[in-house]
């Protein structure tokens, strides 16, 4: 049923694709020439928050494009300034200077670059099935191993060797790896492609704590986790934990590429101009893209339709016997099943459900976009269950 490319593409043949090609998206529906539609619970790898193509969003992205496309960083624009403002209220005080970047590997390499620079330090802990990304850096300081391999064979074996992979959520390991050699902390407060699992509060203070104590950097990589997909704008917030910085993106622009590092203000005093830089970071599409969206996320209360559509996640699946754990928090679940979560996958796929899957082979992921309907959950549950038995 999967396909990988065709011999007549032009594009480079990398990625397996299901065969649905979506031209029309709306809500959590996708919809195909052919009129067939699919429910979207993947939302793009957590992209979508607030759905596909909400009319806000797209009038902004409209209205921004009948005025000014693009205009790199050498001038002012109102539209970036009047974002990051937006941005900064919405995560924990402290945070309280942002550089706008394209994507989440190229935020996390420029706090990466930060805490080294910061520090005068080159050593990053990272923790087992962390994943930030796709770039030499981000992938050489990955949690999961076949990542790690790859930036080994792309020439990254010194950045990987200047890495210590800590154990997930185990607060003694964290304590005793982190010293006077470590720029930074690398954390996924809740866990991605790992198979969406969240760390235990204290996990997060203890990484806190030693951080003080020796000077290193924390990084949250809230990438996936961020923009109220854990039923609070960030999960800092959820788990009042702080970090030296903080990284968003997929679900920032709602759609449109753009990332971001939030900066502790004491930090954020060491650097000037030129020390870090983008063309495309903070265009004023994906500008005036991200201020609909944080607005729209405030508007419809998604942060808290994420915890009630978690509350009736966990409600449904605890009646199903083949789901045997439902891990991580608001509307970043992953269920862990009695068997493989492939073919499950491909079966909800041919039923109409997009879901994901994880580097665990037992676990399906959640991320649907946050504005899913009570009976939208209810019409995956029912068909879970038919896939199931």
């Amino acid at each position: 049923m999967l396909e990988v490319g065709t011999s007549h593409d032009a594009e480079l043949s990398i990625y397996t694709r299901l065969p649905f090609e979506p031209t029309n998206g709306a809500g959590c529906l996708l919809s195909n020439n052919n009129g067939k539609q699919m429910l979207d619970l993947y939302a793009g790898h957590a992209v979508a928050v607030t759905g596909h193509c909400h009319p806000r969003v797209v009038e902004a992205i409209k209205d921004q494009a009948d005025q000014l496309i693009f205009m790199s960083n050498l001038l002012p624009l109102d539209v970036r300034r009047s974002m990051i403002e937006k941005l900064v209220q919405h995560v924990p005080g402290g945070l309280e200077q942002a550089f706008l970047a394209n994507s989440g590997a190229e935020a996390n390499e420029a706090a990466l670059q930060m805490a080294r620079r910061a520090t005068g330090r080159r050593r990053v802990v990272s923790c087992d099935g962390g994943f930030h990304g796709r770039s030499l850096a981000t992938l050489s300081i990955s949690g999961i191993p076949r990542f790690r391999e790859l930036a080994s064979i792309s020439g990254g074996q010194a950045l990987v060797d200047l890495t210590l992979v800590s154990p997930w959520d185990d607060p003694q390991a964290i304590e005793a790896h982190v010293d006077e050699s470590v720029a930074a902390v690398i954390i996924e407060p809740v866990q991605g492609l790992a198979g969406a699992r969240a760390a235990s509060p204290e996990f997060l203070r203890i990484a806190r704590k030693v951080c003080d104590l020796t000077g290193a950097k924390l990084i949250f990589d809230e990438v996936q986790c961020g923009c109220a997909r854990v039923g609070a704008f960030t999960a800092a917030e959820r788990y009042g934990v702080t970090p030296d910085l903080l990284t968003l993106a997929k679900g920032l622009g709602a759609g449109v590429p753009i990332g971001a590092v939030l900066i502790q203000e004491r930090l954020a005093r060491r650097f000037t101009s030129g020390d870090f830089g983008t063309t495309f970071g903070g265009g004023p599409i994906a500008c005036a893209a991200a201020a609909a969206n944080i607005q729209l996320i405030d508007d419809e209360d998604l942060a808290e339709n994420a915890l009630k559509r978690e509350r009736q996640v966990r409600q449904l699946l605890a009646q199903i016997t083949d789901v045997v754990q439902v891990t991580g928090m608001g509307l970043m679940l992953g269920l862990v099943l009695d068997r493989p979560a492939k073919p499950v996958y491909l079966s909800l796929f041919d039923r109409g459900i997009l879901v994901g899957t994880s580097v665990d082979p037992s676990v399906l992921r959640l991320l649907p976009p946050l504005i899913v309907s009570e009976q939208e959950i209810d019409t995956f549950a029912a068909t879970l269950y038919e896939v199931l038995q």
